[in-house]
């Protein structure tokens, strides 16, 4: 079980950014994504070397919870990008398929140490409407 401290909508944690008012919020959304998504820690520690695309990932099952089709991985980089967690990565020519970390997504890896803790139905419920209402 994990303590209050490790939660992933915890407040009290400062923003990642030095700003007390602004980033909070959008760091504690993102931190709550990572735990509702089916990628593993290992997933995100392998994007701060490599770059992969949702092809890529799709046969490596060893960094998602559960086999994934390459549609629902790129929805879930889509959604990640939004939150400002992972960036597609650029070449000579432009944008890539492939996605790397972005320097908040490594301030969320360095928030637990092992294992990124897996959320409950009822906030895998809210995460999914929150992707369909980015307001809430």
């Amino acid at each position: 079980m994990m303590g209050s401290s490790s939660h992933p909508t915890d407040n009290r944690n400062s923003d990642p950014n030095g700003d007390p008012n602004g980033d909070r919020r959008s760091f504690n959304r993102a931190a709550l994504a990572l735990s509702c998504l089916p990628f593993r820690r290992s997933f995100y520690v392998h994007l701060i070397s490599e770059a992969l695309s949702s092809q890529a990932l799709e046969s490596q099952h060893q960094l998602c919870w559960q086999p994934q089709s390459a549609e629902s991985i790129e929805s879930d980089f889509l959604w990640l990008i939004w939150l400002g967690v992972l960036r597609r990565e650029v070449d000579g020519q432009g944008l890539t398929e492939r996605v790397r970390l972005t320097p908040m997504g490594r301030k969320l890896l360095d928030r637990w140490p092992g294992e990124l803790p897996r959320a409950g139905g009822p906030a895998r419920l809210f995460q999914g409407l929150r992707r369909r209402w980015p307001r809430l």
